[in-house]
């Protein structure tokens, strides 16, 4: 059998996986990554990108290019609550469209302080973008149409063996690392034998139970649609619950509706989703049916393990969502920047391979936390009564309105103004953060109060000269010397060439700056998290050692 040498095996070619593959690849780490699909995804699965996500894929220097995809950069991306998609309007949440973010962001403060605001894109997209600059890279090689067929953790190593499912050659990889990102039935979550924890099973009203998506062209839906036009649609009524997001801002959407009959909805025919479009429409509509299928909705389930020696789980393989609040790709993108740094620094002798324990430690309990806010905006749309006469032309049917009205807007900024979850996660407790004694900020779904403490994503700031904080950053370590009157940093410095740490001394010399972090340094991890902050450097070595679990 032919044999190849690498330094991680990635299997799982979706958002996890293509994420780790650029942050290993732009750290020159060697990855193969396996897929069995012939390519990115075709249809469009998620449809949000977190803000946290697009700073994310601003450190690789892609934003931008993530930005421009999908809906044209004049679509409005508001959500918009509906008796029927061209029925009455019910609450909408207007947002900026993607030509306007870059600018709106910069008038914002407090919760939405943030170097990028979120932006409405198919996963379709975004792998295609993610697979693209992966492939740039000269130590990543990228295999659709592979599948890893066993793997054995010998202690010292993967061995493993992968083959194209055409049925060419296999071929054995041996691998220091191998991940598995390969979805929610994972064949290495599977072969590891690590159970779900958590919850499912939840039946609702919406968002519980079996659930009809149909990818589909539907030509006339702006042009027949006498609301404003949004990037997503939601049905409220009292015959049936939908959603419909727009793909492309032309004709291409995913729909998705209720079904109360969960057998029932294994049998629906082309026949009969185009007749329950027209249903959620208001009026018959054309479509053309490029895919179908049937999900379940009610999830709330984490892994009981991510790590098994060398073997380690991200993205759907070990949290999956119920997809409201839109958290389950964007909880594995950030599965993938924790690992991809940590994985590096061991691979290159920067760090013991203690340093992989606390991926578990700190990823795992963000999953327990992220499925839960998922289950409460599921909970809070799922669980809503629409009253039989919602839809009449009556006294009783505009009262019935009003209430609905009413709730749904509270509702709609509840599951998408949540610039607590997207900003909050924090890794207080993990003992590769170097704790200073303070209390983090309170975690609320809502509202979000940036903080330097120790465990959490550094507060931002736009500087003097137009650019975002972030962007100063290095894209490994960074000691970040605040104020007029910055301590010396040449022990920091010391200490990181001693233990062969990339780090960067970044000043900046403006009083707000320090006063917004509390304290004169601080010094941020390669995923964007502080890890220590203080106001001299006399544990310097200590502090390093620290967080690269080195002590």
């Amino acid at each position: 059998m032919t044999s190849l040498q690498t330094d991680v095996l990635i299997a799982g070619g979706g958002p996890c996986g293509l994420m780790l593959a650029n942050e290993l690849g732009r750290r020159n780490i060697r990855c193969l990554l396996v897929d069995p699909k012939p390519g990115t995804a075709f249809n469009p699965q998620a449809n949000a990108t977190q803000a946290r996500t697009m700073e994310h894929f601003r450190r690789l220097g892609f934003a931008q290019e993530i930005r421009s995809m999908g809906l044209p950069p004049d679509h409005p991306t508001d959500i918009a609550y509906l008796t029927r998609f061209a029925g009455t309007e019910l609450a909408r949440l207007r947002l900026p469209t993607a030509a306007a973010a870059p600018q709106a962001i910069k008038a914002m403060s407090g919760s939405w302080s943030a170097a990028e605001l979120p932006h409405r894109v198919s996963q379709k997209f975004v792998e295609v973008k993610l697979r693209e600059h992966a492939q740039r890279l000269p130590s990543v090689d990228v295999r659709y149409g592979w599948l890893l067929k066993s793997f054995a953790d010998t202690g010292s190593g993967i061995e493993a063996v992968v083959q194209p499912v055409d049925g060419g050659d296999p071929l054995a990889v041996q691998a220091a690392y191998l991940v598995g990102a390969d979805g929610a039935r994972s064949f290495v979550r599977g072969q590891l034998g690590i159970a779900w924890g958590g919850a499912t099973g939840f039946k609702r009203k919406f968002m519980g139970g079996k659930m009809l998506a149909v990818y589909l062209k539907a030509p006339d839906f702006y042009a027949r649609n006498p609301n404003d036009r949004a990037w997503m649609y939601v049905v409220v009524s009292p015959q049936l619950r939908a959603f419909i997001m727009s793909v492309d801002g032309v004709s291409e959407f995913a729909f998705h509706i209720q079904m109360a009959d969960d057998a029932a909805t294994e049998a629906l025919t082309e026949a009969d989703a185009r007749r329950l479009f027209s249903l959620a429409y208001g009026q018959d509509i054309a479509i053309e049916i490029l895919s179908m299928a049937t999900w379940l909705a009610g999830h709330a389930l984490v892994a009981e393990s991510f790590q098994r020696g060398r073997v380690f789980l991200g993205g759907d393989a070990v949290h999956l969502f119920t997809p409201t609040g839109g958290l389950g790709y964007n909880t594995a993108v950030e599965d993938a920047v924790n690992l991809g740094w940590k994985l590096a620094a061991v691979l290159k002798g920067q760090a013991p391979a203690a340093l992989l324990d606390s991926y578990e430690l700190e990823r795992r309990p963000l999953a327990v936390r992220n499925t839960g806010y998922a289950r409460q905006f599921a909970d809070s749309i799922g669980l809503f009564d629409a009253a039989p006469e919602l839809e009449d032309a009556s006294p009783e049917g505009a009262l019935a309105r009003s209430v609905a009205s009413d709730y749904l807007n509270g509702h709609v900024r509840r599951e998408f103004n949540i610039p607590g979850v997207t900003f909050g996660g924090r890794y207080d407790g993990s003992p590769i953060i170097v704790a200073d004694g303070t209390a983090p900020p309170p975690d609320a779904p809502n509202t979000y109060l940036p903080s330097a403490c120790p465990g959490g994503r550094p507060p931002h700031a736009w500087l003097a000269d137009g650019r975002s904080l972030y962007d100063t950053f290095h894209f490994e370590w960074t000691l970040l010397a605040l104020g007029p009157d910055a301590p010396d940093t040449r022990a920091f410095e010391q200490a990181a060439l001693t233990l062969g740490l990339d780090l960067r001394v970044v000043p900046h010399a403006a009083a707000e700056l320090a006063a917004l972090y509390e304290a004169p340094l601080a010094l941020i991890r390669p995923d964007q998290i502080v890890a220590w902050r203080g106001h001299e450097t006399s544990q310097a070595a200590t502090v390093l050692a620290q967080a690269t679990a080195q002590r």
